[in-house]
């Protein structure tokens, strides 16, 4: 079964850049939106950013100015550019894509800003 993979997480300073990647085990065909989303502790996973296959992008409130997305279409990946990172952006991030109505998610990678 395909599955996604996340990579790039860590350990950082607030103020500080990380840069999350996102693959597949395999070939999804189809997919037309991919999207990086975030589980804070003790709150509900939220989508923090997405791209559409036409390169479309969005932002939560929280993240905009600070996170960009982008992809690779022939390759189904993903990355997720953090900047200026906060002690609130701690977090396990979880990448997802869709094909169809059939939703791919990876298993997380956690990261966590702190001085």
């Amino acid at each position: 079964q395909v599955q996604l993979a996340e990579s790039g997480g860590g350990l950082v300073q607030p103020g500080a850049s990380l840069r999350l990647s996102c693959a597949s085990s395999g070939k999804i065909a189809g997919i037309w939106a991919m999207g990086w989303s975030r589980q804070r502790p003790g709150q509900q996973r939220e989508l923090v950013a997405s791209i559409l296959d036409s390169g479309y992008t969005n932002y939560s409130d929280s993240v905009k100015g600070r996170f960009s997305i982008s992809r690779n279409n022939a390759l189904n990946t993903a990355t997720l550019q953090m900047n200026l990172l906060q002690p609130e952006d701690t977090a396990v991030y979880y990448c997802n894509a869709y094909s169809g109505n059939t939703e791919f998610w990876g298993q997380g990678t956690q990261v966590t800003v702190s001085s």
